[in-house]
């Protein structure tokens, strides 16, 4: 499995029992995959192409069924699509369109069905889908002014709930109920410093978290209403995690300074402490956590112990964009038919390479997983 990626950008998806797929971008950013069979991994890692400008997103909505999403040099969301029961990969790529300043973000909560989100070059927040046929023409804006990267979850049919943070470095909140978008975004204050991450663990349950002001990891949940407050899980992070594998079960992960930190939610309550899971952070990652510490006092207008439910805080308005246009500058957004993203433009991710990457070690008798941040 030897091969050359960049430490920026891993991209685990299964669609099987014993089935993994593993994405990367390449030394000059083009897409490679590799995947491991439930005996071994591929020898060598497959050249997909393409120069990417953002980190890599892929989802699987079926059996044997493989979707990849990244932005291009000329700023467009790409796409590339796997159906073993089709054609196989598809040849080149497809780009959907947008200009955007965030990796993509997509979801799925039936067979055949997709859902992206991303940040446009405006700062707005943009969403496109695919109905088993054809992507929309354009994509819809929901307006907003983000300076995150999107976080997005299906807890059930035709369901979307999306997160993002504001110029006020709150959470804001936006969701779909099957026949429209709500008419606006919803506040749920806190001052945080790290991108939201969000989960199910449950038909009509939600759980996001993030990072605030103090470096502490926080929690508010969704059981048919919202909690009344952010909940403090304490800690010391610069990013966070969290994945659930069974109702009311879940498992969150931060990047403390020395390594990653594991936490359990049992269905009734959080375990006692965090589990050190070693794993020490690189110098890269300490000298991009303390930079984070330093600027989020200036982002902040918190008390001199800041925490997400400080409400002195003066909210800037998240405005809502009203019609369906692209996002910033984009001339269109329908599906065109191209080899590969786009060779010329800027290759800076303005919002957000991912803050820990999944990546998978194997052992000659077994494996093992682990999570790397970066």
């Amino acid at each position: 499995m030897a091969g050359i990626l960049r430490a920026a950008s891993f991209a685990v998806v299964s669609w099987s029992a014993n089935r993994l797929d593993i994405f990367s971008l390449g030394p000059t950013n083009n897409l490679l995959h590799n995947f491991w069979n439930g005996t071994s991994w591929q020898p060598a890692w497959e050249d997909h192409g393409g120069i990417f400008s953002s980190s890599l997103s892929a989802i699987s909505w079926g059996t044997r069924r493989l979707d990849i999403f990244g932005r291009g040099t000329d700023l467009a969301a790409w796409h590339k699509a796997f159906d073993s029961g089709d054609l196989g990969w598809q040849n080149g790529m497809d780009s959907i369109g947008g200009t955007f300043a965030s990796e993509l973000v997509p979801i799925s909560w039936a067979s055949d069905r997709l859902d992206v989100f991303g940040i446009g070059t405006d700062s707005a927040m943009y969403h496109n889908s695919w109905n088993g046929d054809m992507w929309e023409s354009s994509w819809g804006s929901l307006g907003g002014v983000f300076t995150s990267a999107p976080a997005a979850v299906a807890w059930g049919p035709n369901r979307l709930d999306v997160f993002g943070l504001g110029t006020d470095q709150a959470m804001y909140h936006q969701s779909w109920n099957g026949q429209s978008w709500q008419s606006e975004w919803e506040r749920h204050g806190g001052v945080f410093t790290s991108a939201p991450t969000v989960v199910s663990r449950g038909v009509n349950r939600l759980s996001v978290f993030g990072i605030g002001t103090d470096n502490s990891m926080y929690h508010k949940a969704w059981d048919g209403s919202w909690a009344a407050s952010w909940e403090s899980l304490g800690g010391s992070f610069s990013d966070v995690r969290v994945v659930s594998w069974g109702l009311n079960r879940l498992d969150v992960f931060g990047l403390a300074a020395g390594g990653i930190q594991h936490r359990v939610w049992d269905g009734s309550a959080w375990q006692r402490e965090w589990d050190d899971l070693g794993g020490a952070e690189s110098s890269d990652s300490q000298s991009q956590s303390q930079s984070r510490s330093q600027s989020s006092s200036s982002r902040s207008v918190a008390s001199s112990v800041p925490s997400p439910n400080d409400v002195s805080v003066a909210a800037t308005a998240v405005t809502q964009s009203t019609g369906l246009s692209n996002p910033g500058t984009s001339t269109g957004g329908s599906t065109q038919s191209a080899s590969t993203p786009s060779q010329t433009g800027s290759d800076a991710d303005a919002r957000g390479a991912p803050r820990f990457l999944t990546a998978i070690a194997f052992g000659l008798c077994g494996w093992i997983g682990s999570i790397v941040f970066a």
